[in-house]
């Protein structure tokens, strides 16, 4: 420290709060919401003190300085905790004969409100979703659109609530589905529902799991016009009701007899403590398969994953895509499965 400048002694000093607030963040999955609401909100922004850490170890580095051990040491035991934020390999791809496509998709009403000012969104998303054409497709905030044909799909259940716009949740699928029912959020317009499908000779569970929305603005002008105390109290809350709904979930799932694929928007990462507890020993597609960071999200500062689908083991994930097409405030993710043989 002594042979550092002034300036340079100033950025190791906020480093060094960053490397401490990156190295807290590591406990927050388990981290109950319901004890320590406020400091699990900081699981939103793991990923800003990932990419910050990174920056500063580069300046380090390129100066040659041996201050590059704090951010270097605190990334390495995120990367072995968690793995990495970007995946620097190419999603995989197998070619198989038993290959069947499942897409998620946080379609925001098809737009109904207009939040993207341009003409036929609602057809757009469409038009993309019959392109791609997945077997199964899991929605949250579903809307019956009059313009919205989604009858290419065989089959669907949908739960639905509202008065002036009904909205809800949604699967469709090109295999028959046999079963299907909710997972009541109770005081929310946010649920679980589920869908038995089979295929060939398996029965497949279908989970489509939306839990309670954060409700943030995520431009910057309206972010600085909140308070920042009563936004903690409000995103801590949140997160209290996440945990609430995951268990909930949690309990349906442990008496599920079938394979499973558990699709939805968590609003919340993967450094959180309802996706860890969700994922359990399931398999993140993402990780399997998927490369770069896996945005999900359209947030203006920094890229963020808060939309998932997840497999048993007896699925083997042969592909991911997270996609570019702004046609809500989320992005719609792929993955491509086959059944262990």
């Amino acid at each position: 420290m002594k042979k550092l400048s002034f300036i340079n002694k100033i950025i190791y000093f906020i480093n060094a709060v960053f490397a401490i607030l990156l190295l807290l963040s590591y406990l927050l999955p388990f981290a109950s919401p319901k004890t320590f609401s406020i400091l699990s909100v900081l699981s939103l922004g793991v990923a800003f003190l990932i990419l910050c850490n990174t920056l500063f170890f580069l300046y380090w580095l390129i100066r040659l300085k041996k201050q590059f051990i704090l951010s270097f040491v605190v990334l390495l035991m995120g990367y072995l905790f968690f793995g990495s934020l970007y995946k620097f390999s190419s999603s995989k791809q197998i070619e198989s004969q038993h290959n069947f496509k499942v897409m998620n998709y946080n379609v925001r009403l098809f737009n109904l409100y207009k939040w993207i000012p341009e003409d036929s969104i609602e057809t757009k998303m469409v038009d993309f979703i019959k392109t791609e054409s997945p077997e199964i497709l899991s929605i949250q905030e579903y809307h019956p659109h009059k313009n919205i044909d989604l009858s290419f799909f065989k089959y669907k259940f949908e739960k639905l609530s509202g008065n002036k716009a009904k909205y809800g949740q949604a699967i469709f699928s090109q295999y028959p589905i046999v079963n299907s029912g909710s997972i009541e959020f109770p005081n929310t317009g946010n649920n679980a529902i589920f869908a038995d499908v089979v295929k060939g000779a398996d029965t497949l569970r279908i989970y489509n799991i939306h839990l309670e929305s954060l409700r943030i603005n995520t431009k910057a002008e309206s972010l600085k016009k909140e308070n920042s105390e009563r936004l903690f109290n409000r995103v801590g809350n949140t997160f209290k009701m996440q945990q609430f709904q995951s268990e909930l979930f949690l309990k349906h799932k442990a008496e599920c007899p079938y394979k499973m694929i558990i699709c939805g928007d968590f609003n919340n990462t993967a450094f959180s403590y309802v996706y860890r507890k969700i994922k359990g020993d399931l398999n993140d597609a993402f990780i399997e398969s998927g490369n770069g960071f896996g945005r999900t999200y359209d947030f203006k500062f920094f890229p963020i994953r808060i939309d998932f689908i997840l497999t048993d083991d007896a699925f083997s994930v042969n592909g991911f895509k997270a996609y570019n097409d702004r046609y809500s405030d989320h992005y719609p993710i792929m993955t491509t499965l086959s059944l262990e043989e």
